[in-house]
């Protein structure tokens, strides 16, 4: 079927997309050093002690799915940005 599209990005929505994956490096890492050291993320009411209670799996299932979804959006802001200074001859 041949169908092919393209998006342009502005360069302003390519950094925009680059500082969304960058942010999301920054601050989800950092929450998750607070739930580990949170207490209601273990069984055992101390950190690291007895086995991960839901608190920490519905939390890591969270930081997960938000790295990947910051990388992709990351990822496509750089392309995206290469894609403008290509075209531009920059």
């Amino acid at each position: 079927m041949g169908y092919s599209s393209t998006m342009v990005l502005s360069r302003r929505w390519a950094f925009f997309l680059v500082g969304v994956g960058v942010w999301t490096w920054l601050i989800w890492p950092r929450l998750g050093l607070a739930i580990w050291h949170d207490t209601r993320a273990w069984a055992g009411g101390a950190v690291g002690e007895g086995a991960p209670t839901g608190f920490f799996w519905v939390h890591a299932l969270l930081i997960g799915a938000s790295l990947a979804i910051g990388t992709t959006v990351g990822v496509l802001g750089v392309r995206g940005w290469r894609a403008v200074r290509r075209d531009t001859g920059q």
